[in-house]
This record gives structure tokens, C-alpha cells and sequence, in this order.
């Protein structure tokens, strides 16, 4: 919590992703981190590709 003390819970299926999601980002990492290189790459290639088009 806001005051250092551990919070637990526990969670199944959607709930238990949404955990994990935003443990994700407490940490740090975004869904581009959880891509394989190749993929990532591709997207970045695409990003590249709209920013010169003036699209992004």
C-alpha cells in the first residue's frame, strides 16, 4: 500500500491478468517488452513509417 505494508490477493483468469498487467507496469515493462525482438522490431520499422508520413 501507499504506506510500505504488503498487500496480498489473489485472482483467477481476467482478474489474475489484470494483476499481472499492472505488476507489469509497477515494474516498468509494457506490452512491447513481452514481444520477441522480431516482433518488436516490425513495429518499430511501422512506427518509423507513420511518423515520416506525418500519420503519428
Amino acid at each position: 500500500d501507499v504506506s510500505g505494508n504488503v498487500f496480498e490477493k489473489t485472482g483467477e483468469e481476467l482478474l489474475a491478468r489484470a494483476f499481472l498487467h499492472e505488476t507489469d507496469h509497477l515494474n516498468g515493462k509494457l506490452y512491447i517488452h513481452h514481444l520477441s525482438t522480431l516482433k518488436r522490431d516490425m513495429i518499430k520499422r511501422k512506427i518509423r513509417k507513420l511518423m515520416k508520413a506525418g500519420e503519428w
